[in-house]
């Protein structure tokens, strides 16, 4: 699997077709709104605010209608595909069911010079907002006869406040499932489990008791560190006022072999493998900026297997502390900081008006692959894609997989912060390799 952006991905040529199911009478069944879902849900439609993950086809003769079948199975799966927010008279964000029905397949024009990963980003920019209904679309590129891979490519998107990563994954893993079940003449995803509706997780988190008082201490202890917002990138990163247009780095920092000697190293010193990245981190920010690492630290909830083949928005957002690079702190670190994101947010921040997100704010993500339902198969060239947006903060995801460790930044793009962001990001990369290197440890 790699990081990538709409704006930069590596799609293939050819005709594209897009889909979607369509929603038919009015809202049904009122349904609980997570924390996070309101925070995402409350900055209105907007293009920009999905997120999509694209892969190959096995089979080359596969007809785009019967792409749509499949995907039409996906959809009456997961009862999150069959819902949709709106804002109420009084302002106030409602979730409702919505009943469903096949939807018609386009296709789109590509004009002369124009790249298909630009038509596909306009489809997902129009059809994928927090208030679509459903907010959700499928892309399909099929190339021209004669290509070197003429295999098709699927780009499934959907707004984020229906998906995460690993939701994503198990839509594109049910897709070739019901794909192949079409192909061998049973129905489409007859023999997958029934997954829980996101919706039972939201209330399930509403229901849980009041968090300790402790932990309510701490989080006022990190509030206050920081005058009230949530963490900042530690160097100047210039005027952030309007948000800038971004820009977007994607570094694959070890391969296989690297991979196995940090993996090998981890177990050696009796940690998670990412502790040693937090390692790095905490030591790269005291050289740089003479400050603690504090960042905003996005953590699951699928702590339940039977959340594991869910869909739906199972992350939120705690904050990460680290001032001593010493591997088994750093894994106490994270430890904390699960923990912070393991209760209800909102009875926390509602003093505060909320959950702050101010310019500057930054955020890291790390992300084990081998740990998630990736489809199978070596020639899937799975991609992960984030939209084009502008913005004013730093976010990086780590992403770990079969064929190394990899980082996707976005920053704004101001000399500001090309020049800070950019360094502390080669000298986060130096130190992995060093860390990785043979003969290391």
């Amino acid at each position: 699997m790699r990081l990538t952006n709409v704006a930069q991905m590596d799609l293939v040529t050819g005709r594209v077709f897009s889909y979607g199911v369509r929603a038919v009478g009015g809202p049904g069944r009122a349904l609980p709104v997570s924390f996070d879902q309101a925070r995402h849900v409350s900055g209105g439609d907007r293009p920009g605010s999905w997120m999509a993950i694209a892969f190959r086809l096995p089979e080359v003769d596969v007809a785009p209608e019967t792409v749509a079948a499949a995907w039409d199975a996906v959809v009456e799966r997961h009862h999150t595909l069959r819902t949709a927010f709106s804002f109420a008279a009084d302002g106030a964000i409602e979730l409702h069911e919505i009943a469903v029905e096949p939807g018609e397949l386009s296709e789109h024009v590509v004009i002369d010079g124009q790249r298909t990963r630009e038509v596909v980003r306009a489809v997902l920019d129009a059809r994928c907002t927090p208030l679509s209904r459903p907010s959700h679309h499928l892309c399909l590129v099929v190339p021209p006869p004669g290509a070197p891979d003429p295999r098709p490519e699927v780009v499934i998107g959907s707004d984020h406040a229906h998906v995460d990563m690993w939701s994503l994954m198990v839509l594109s893993q049910e897709l070739l499932s019901c794909l192949e079940d079409l192909r061998e003449g049973r129905g489409p995803g007859s023999d997958l489990p029934s997954p829980p509706a996101f919706a039972e997780h939201t209330t399930i988190l509403e229901s849980m008791p009041p968090a300790p008082v402790e932990v309510h201490e701490r989080w006022a202890d990190i509030m206050d560190a920081g005058e009230g917002d949530m963490p900042l990138f530690p160097l100047p990163l210039g005027d952030l006022v309007p948000a800038p247009a971004e820009v977007v780095e994607v570094r694959d920092v070890l391969d296989v072999d690297g991979l196995a000697r940090l993996d090998a190293l981890a177990r050696d010193r009796g940690v998670r493998l990412i502790a040693l990245g937090l390692s790095v981190l905490t030591e790269v920010t005291a050289d740089r900026s003479g400050r603690t690492l504090r960042a905003v630290f996005p953590v699951h909830s699928r702590n339940d297997p039977r959340w594991r083949e869910a869909v739906g928005w199972f992350i939120t957002n705690a904050v990460i502390e680290s001032a001593d690079p010493a591997p088994v702190a750093c894994i106490a670190a994270v430890e904390e900081a699960t923990g912070l994101g393991s209760w209800p947010l909102a009875p926390i921040f509602a003093p505060r008006g909320g959950m702050p997100s101010p310019p500057g704010m930054f955020a890291i993500s790390w992300l084990d692959a081998r740990r998630m339902p990736v489809p199978a198969g070596p020639d899937t060239e799975l991609k992960y894609v984030s939209a084009a947006i502008r913005t004013d903060g730093v976010m990086i995801w780590f992403a770990v997989n079969s064929a190394g460790l990899h980082l996707r930044c976005r920053y704004p793009d101001t000399p500001e912060a090309r020049e800070h962001v950019g360094g502390w990001l080669d000298a986060v990369e130096a130190g992995l390799r060093a860390l990785a290197s043979p003969g290391a440890g």
